[in-house]
């Protein structure tokens, strides 16, 4: 582990931990307007995906200072990879983010061969997708998440007990759906932007399926699940897939106790465009004062 380095977003520094099971990750913690002169402990908010989705979430840490809006002080961790797995963050995510075991999609796979017959994959980069997704270990990763990060993070940083986050888009979002239906603490709130749940047969129906009677109030963790509009409506099969799949967890979810810790939001965004807007849905949802 390396020492705290700073970065050159806005109040946020970067330091590198190698998990117990050898895999290394870059992590940039943002602290919020006025932290430094303050003494008060507030909650994380772990954001997957750092690589890509620092930049985009990091700088509305100011909405906690906009009076238009009610969003409570939070520290954000952005979580992504280190050394030479940086450059190739988008393979290394499905290693981290898919569910061990979790099945590939019929309309994934005719993506990907699309994506070869158009010349924007080789069949060896193909074959490398697939492989991928043949050994994930989001179980892992959710336990590194949980009792190697955040542990440390407490003992540097003045960290609340109790209200922190976990948010991810896409396989990040089926990572942080995933990790919800597991109750995985210390998160009290999860925020799941267009979860790639992208099979009929996706062990997360298991998992809701057998989601344990809602506890006491206080206890329950939120979960904020986001679509875009062009997921549901727009050409592309794989998403359209992916977006029946959510709407039949959200179902699933409606018939039992636990829809009242579920909120939803469609955005007008697509999905590559949806990131920063799912996060500053899961925001105004579930971190306001």
């Amino acid at each position: 582990m390396s020492d705290m380095l700073h970065g050159c977003l806005a109040d946020t520094e970067y330091f590198e931990i190698t998990a117990e099971t050898g895999n290394r990750y870059g992590v940039w913690v943002t602290t919020p307007p006025g932290h430094a002169d303050s003494t008060d402990s507030v909650p994380l908010i772990y954001v997957l995906d750092g690589n890509f989705a620092v930049g985009l979430t990091a700088p509305l840490i100011v909405t906690q200072a906009d009076p238009f809006l009610t969003i409570a002080p939070y520290i954000q961790v952005s979580v992504g990879y280190a050394d030479d797995e940086a450059a190739q963050w988008a393979q290394r995510r499905q290693r981290d983010l898919v569910p061990p075991g979790e099945p590939v999609g019929e309309e994934m796979v005719a993506s990907l061969m699309a994506a070869r017959d158009a010349g924007d994959m080789t069949q060896g980069q193909v074959d490398d997708f697939l492989a991928e997704l043949e050994d994930t270990h989001a179980d892992d990763f959710l336990d590194f998440l949980t009792t190697e990060l955040h542990p440390h993070l407490v003992s540097m940083l003045r960290v609340s007990d109790s209200g922190h986050g976990l948010f991810g888009y896409s396989y990040g979002g089926l990572f942080a759906l995933y990790a919800w239906l597991r109750e995985a603490a210390p998160f009290a709130t999860f925020g799941a932007g267009s979860p790639g749940v992208t099979s009929a047969a996706s062990q997360v129906f298991d998992l809701v399926e057998n989601l344990p009677e809602r506890g006491a109030e206080s206890d329950a963790a939120r979960l904020h699940i986001t679509l875009n509009d062009p997921e549901l409506l727009g050409p592309v099969p794989l998403y359209r897939g992916m977006a029946r799949s959510i709407l039949a967890v959200l179902e699933a979810l409606r018939t039992g106790e636990r829809a009242q810790d579920v909120t939803t939001e469609l955005l007008h965004e697509t999905h590559v465009t949806g990131l920063q807007a799912s996060f500053l849905s899961y925001l105004k949802a579930c971190h306001t004062r």
